[in-house]
């Protein structure tokens, strides 16, 4: 090492799950393996078995992580709906910045303290505002397939700004055929080119759709 380099710090099993992560953001879930997360840390594979005990532990570890990084609803808040809300909205932003995380989150057999945490959490919004078990059970599993939905149509949209929404409206408007499917024109005319209009909020809408709809079921 270069006497005008800083030491190295020590590795650890937080440093190993944060390098896997980068990893993956970079290469998708199947890109972590032991040597690829070595090489993100500048160290041998056989330095990171004193820190985990193989990959399996690797990906329990980063999906723990991201659950996480996930801010947690209150429990005994005065408006479930925020609270689910708040929760809503940080999973979709964490999971937008890791969406490899989408397949795995629910595959993993060994949850660690950070995703029990979350779960537990979710479920005590929704008891402690009175909805039955099986109610809010499935109330976790709706919410939770819209996010994931979402994140992912999110990431094959072919835009990500409003001028690329004006853009390739322009160019289906221009392919339209004259006085045919006139519902598409107006939903592109009249909804899509409006100005300040931002396909990122449609999150919302169909999140206060979902929790409106849990709250008449409730009462």
């Amino acid at each position: 090492m270069s006497p005008s380099q800083p030491p190295r710090p020590p590795l650890s099993r937080d440093r190993v799950l944060a390098a896997a992560i980068e990893v993956a953001d970079r290469g998708g879930v199947e890109a972590i393996t032991m040597r690829k997360v070595a090489q993100e840390l500048g160290v041998e594979a056989m330095s990171l078995y004193h820190h985990v005990p193989n990959k399996d532990a690797i990906l329990d570890g980063v999906v723990d992580a991201v659950f996480a990084a996930i801010e947690l609803p209150s429990p005994g808040c005065d408006d479930w709906r925020d609270a689910i809300r708040t929760r809503a909205s940080s999973a979709r932003a964490v999971l937008s910045q890791h969406r490899w995380a989408l397949g795995l989150m629910d595959s993993r057999r060994n949850p660690g303290p950070a995703t029990l945490r979350h779960h537990n959490a979710a479920l005590g919004v929704l008891r402690e505002a009175g909805f039955p078990l099986s109610m809010a059970a499935h109330a976790v599993s709706l919410i939770d397939s819209y996010i994931s939905g979402f994140v992912l149509q999110e990431a094959n949209l072919p835009v990500t700004t409003p001028d690329d929404v004006e853009e390739l409206a322009g160019d289906i408007l221009e392919q339209l055929p004259a006085n045919e499917l006139p519902y598409l024109r107006e939903l592109i005319t009249d909804h899509a080119l409006r100005p300040g209009y931002d396909h990122t909020g449609e999150f919302g809408y169909g999140l206060d759709v979902i929790l409106d709809a849990l709250e008449a079921r409730r009462t």
